[in-house]
């Protein structure tokens, strides 16, 4: 993190001692008797103004309706209500979603009717109450952060925007370019949906109890329009699971399970354009889209 990142930022929220610090932290724990597990990738931002700089990166508005998955203790929950018009904030924790309601009303008694909670699993969640989400912004636990993103993603399209936290390395996959070296499957799935970049990053300390890894920040903003393609999502995220199951394999040979053969396969990736002998980290989602359409027919066996 740079020198200017560090610096502290004035407040603008009406009311000062909103935002949750570390004390404030700390106590809600103790009361909830809540201890942050690894299991759950439970690490709770302790400093306000983190949060503060997660929802200017996020670009939310006063009009923006956001949806939060993993609120936690509501660091980042009490940010985004300064800044949106509402906010649904998804949790599945028995005890973080029973304790959440309350903190907002002590500490943003004004925004409480602009709150909702689900109490859910983020990947089991297909609506939420209310308008329409246009912002997805979110600190995502480690060990789920690609899942849970695609999946809200694919499930709410009208999801413009959005900035989530996850560790640095998940976050240099979703945010690689073709040819880079940790490009692979998370980064053109997420190209399906969106661009996506690297948004900045994160220190250790800013998080209780402090990670053994750092995290950044994704920007990812939906495209305009769908990629064009006559094939399905399906069909195409079926291409590149397959050529990155065998990544260090020529695409003629990585793709010969999903065409029925290596001879089918290169008739694919010739039809579409991609030269058999490339691999699949060297392929834009589009390429991928192409070699999806041109699918050999697959024959039944002889009875």
């Amino acid at each position: 993190m740079s020198t200017a990142e560090q610096q502290p930022e004035p407040s603008t929220s009406t009311s000062p001692d909103a935002l949750l610090g570390p004390a404030d932290i700390r106590e809600l724990a103790a009361v909830l008797g809540v201890r942050p597990t690894k299991q759950k990738g439970q690490n709770f931002v302790i400093d306000a103004n983190t949060v503060r700089r997660i929802v200017r990166t996020a670009e939310v508005r006063p009009d923006d309706v956001v949806v939060e998955v993993g609120p936690g203790l509501g660091s980042l929950t009490l940010a985004l209500l300064e800044a949106a018009d509402r906010v649904t904030a998804v949790e599945i924790d028995d005890i973080l979603a029973a304790a959440l309601p309350a903190t907002i009303e002590a500490r943003m008694p004004a925004r409480k009717d602009r709150f909702a909670l689900v109490h859910s699993d983020a990947m089991l969640v297909e609506e939420l109450p209310g308008p329409p989400p246009t912002a997805l912004v979110a600190n995502l636990p480690y060990n789920v952060a690609v899942p849970v993103l695609l999946t809200m993603l694919d499930r709410f399209p009208t999801i413009e925007r959005t900035l989530v936290m996850v560790q640095a390395e998940v976050a240099d996959r979703l945010a690689a370019e073709p040819g880079n070296k940790v490009y692979g499957v998370p980064s053109v799935k997420a190209n399906w949906y969106a661009h996506v970049k690297r948004a900045g990053s994160i220190g250790r300390k800013v998080f209780w109890p402090a990670p053994n890894v750092d995290s950044g920040l994704v920007s990812l903003v939906r495209r305009a329009e769908p990629i064009k393609t006559t094939a399905t999502k399906a069909e195409v995220f079926a291409v590149v699971d397959a050529a990155f199951a065998q990544r260090r394999k020529t695409l003629r040979a990585a793709l010969a399970g999903w065409a029925g053969s290596a001879a089918g396969a290169e008739a694919a990736l010739v039809a579409a354009g991609v030269s058999p002998q490339a691999r699949g980290e060297s392929l834009t989602v589009e390429e991928f889209a192409a070699i999806a359409e041109h699918k050999p027919a697959q024959e039944r066996p002889a009875l």
